[in-house]
């Protein structure tokens, strides 16, 4: 499944002109490796690093939806990798606590 399609059946963006800007700014990742071409391929198991709004989302692709159905079965195709550390993106407003 292309990437930008795959973006907005998990409801990721809200449309798949948002998802192609999003992906040509060139600020996410597939496997670890940077993405500038709105038709990549994604499979089942690929993990997606993605920034939106301040912070850098990590998923794993569990399933490829074969619509843009409601928000709990777009939930179910993907899973956050490490959700309990939040990622800012850098000069973004900081949450939480400061480090130490």
């Amino acid at each position: 499944m292309r990437l930008d399609l795959l973006l907005t059946r998990l409801r990721l963006v809200k449309s798949r002109s948002t998802a192609q800007h999003l992906i040509a700014r060139g600020h996410m990742r597939l496997n670890g490796q940077r993405v500038l071409h709105r038709d990549r391929r994604v499979a089942m198991g690929d993990i997606l690093t993605l920034p939106l709004g301040r912070e850098v989302h990590v998923i794993e692709i569990l399933a490829l939806p074969d619509r843009r159905g409601p928000a709990t079965e777009a939930q179910a195709c993907y899973r956050t990798v490490d959700a309990a550390r939040t990622m800012p993106i850098a000069g973004g407003e900081r949450r939480g606590p400061a480090p130490a």
